[in-house]
């Protein structure tokens, strides 16, 4: 049942449902009174999306990843490219990480006291991190 998936997976029986709306997991299968069932493989299925959401992989990456991984015989050459592209994305995040954490520390060890009008916080924040 729909509980039972969500339980075991940690996620929210709306977030399940959506994941079915948009085709990321296949429409649950219905007993005679129209309660969804689950097995195994939407066990793994939801877990595979769960962790790539949580990687930040979007929807797409990850239908085009579930859609490929249908295909085993396939070459694996189109998933090392999605996951080359998010490597891509996820070294961009990283550098801007490393740049707001810069601008706080700098923030955080002279802004000491003073008027809000001077506050570095409020500008770091607002011009994305970045000096």
């Amino acid at each position: 049942m729909i509980g039972d998936l969500a339980r075991r997976t940690g996620t929210k029986i709306n977030t399940i449902r959506f994941y079915e709306e948009i085709a990321l997991m296949p429409r649950a299968t219905r007993t005679d009174s129209g309660r969804r069932t689950y097995d195994e493989d939407d066990v793994r299925r939801l877990g595979f999306i769960r962790n790539g959401r949580e990687l930040g992989f979007s929807t797409d990456e990850l239908r085009s990843l579930i859609s490929l991984s249908e295909q085993p015989e396939r070459d694996c050459g189109a998933a090392a490219a999605i996951a080359r592209n998010h490597l891509a994305d996820v070294d961009a995040r990283i550098a801007r990480l490393l740049r707001l954490r810069e601008e706080l520390q700098q923030v955080a060890t002279t802004c000491e006291g003073g008027r809000m009008a001077d506050c570095r916080v409020i500008d770091g924040i607002a011009d994305g991190g970045v000096s």
